[in-house]
């Protein structure tokens, strides 16, 4: 891949080395590019130049655990206070004394909301893609929108008799996920990518569905027909392989992205996932307080977590007091900066005009 972005590197003392790759003039405003699972900086390759031409100083970081950034390998250094430190710090050493606006992914989207959420001091306004606000929740699963009970609670009651949600999955203590996405990275990294986007035909379980609308139940069928899996199966055997490449991922892209996971492993990002009763019980003293800087949610009509966190988005005024509302892209699906990305450019640049 030729190299179009500035790499660097963010030492924020005690190992904690963060991966970093930059576009734009170095005093624009400061915009931190949070990715999620199972992806890196390279996630907002779409993002970068275009908001570094129109002026920002746009930064998309190796989140913690991924790609050449600091990945401690015990579960609780990645509770989610910790992962807001390592955006706070990356800030704070790029933009000493100013606030930035943040930007994240899938479950980059928790750690932006959570750090805009706990320390408006550094930021001034938050962008979550796929993810809404959810509070101590993180996730906004169906039905505990902001986290009222324990997730691995919710978890179990979205997975059912006999099947495990993907998140409990990937939680198991036998690192299960991790032996069926080590074995074959590209394999399964492909498979996800293609069965989460808008690329395959709708599952059977979404056939006459409207989207729009689904309700806690509706969206637990859904889940449990499409994320849920069979105890002593994997979740690879129910994903599929395009027949090509996809017109908004390159067999270069996949390359990369294979070429990471086969070097760093899973562990570090699959932590996110062990770790979210520790966060959630972390974030107790929280509950209640509201978001206060300006916020927008970001999802795809197409994308299987907007559809079941449709409820957090919708009662986002009551725990948000400058909540923008949510946009919905056509014909996208869980990647939304890399399926939509142009539209995804107009938003975030629309956004951030108004602040």
């Amino acid at each position: 891949m030729e190299r179009r972005f500035e790499s660097g590197t963010v030492d924020l003392g005690s190992g904690r080395r963060f991966h970093v790759e930059s576009a734009g003039p170095p005093d624009g405003p400061l915009v931190l590019l949070c990715h999620g699972f199972p992806e890196t900086w390279y996630s907002w390759r779409h993002q970068l130049p275009v908001l570094g031409a129109a002026g920002y100083r746009a930064v998309a970081m190796d989140m913690r655990g991924y790609g050449r950034s600091y990945a401690p390998t015990d579960i609780p250094s990645y509770r989610v206070d910790r992962l807001v430190g390592d955006v706070v710090g990356v800030v704070e050493a790029l933009a000493p004394g100013r606030r930035a606006l943040i930007v994240g992914h899938d479950w980059g989207a928790p750690v932006a909301w959570t750090a805009a959420w706990l320390r408006p001091d550094r930021f001034r306004g938050v962008v979550g893609l796929s993810v809404p606000f959810a509070g101590r929740g993180l996730l906004a699963l169906p039905g505990d929108p902001f986290g009222e009970h324990r997730p691995s609670f919710v978890q179990r009651q979205v997975g059912g008799e006999g099947r495990l949600f993907y998140q409990e999955h990937f939680q198991h203590p036998d690192q299960r996920a991790e032996r069926e996405a080590e074995a074959d990275p590209r394999d399964w990294l492909a498979a996800a990518l293609y069965s989460l986007s808008a690329s395959p035909p709708l599952p059977e379980a979404l056939a006459g569905a409207d989207l729009s609308r689904l309700d806690t139940k509706a969206a637990v069928d859904v889940l449990r027909a499409t994320l849920c899996v069979p105890q002593g199966a994997r979740l690879r055997d129910g994903m599929s392989l395009p027949e090509g490449p996809l017109p908004w991922l390159t067999d270069e892209d996949l390359d990369l992205y294979a070429a990471e996971f086969a070097r760093t492993g899973m562990t570090g990002p699959l932590n996110y996932y062990r770790c979210v009763d520790e966060s959630w019980e972390h974030l107790a003293d929280l509950a209640g307080r509201p978001l206060t800087v300006p916020a927008l949610h970001v999802g795809g009509d197409r994308d299987l977590v907007t559809m079941w966190s449709r409820e957090a988005a919708e009662r986002a005024h009551e725990v948000a007091t400058d909540h923008r509302g949510t946009v919905v892209l056509r014909d996208c699906g869980h990647w939304i900066q890399q399926e939509r990305p142009s539209e995804t450019n107009d938003v975030l640049l629309d956004f951030f005009s108004d602040l």
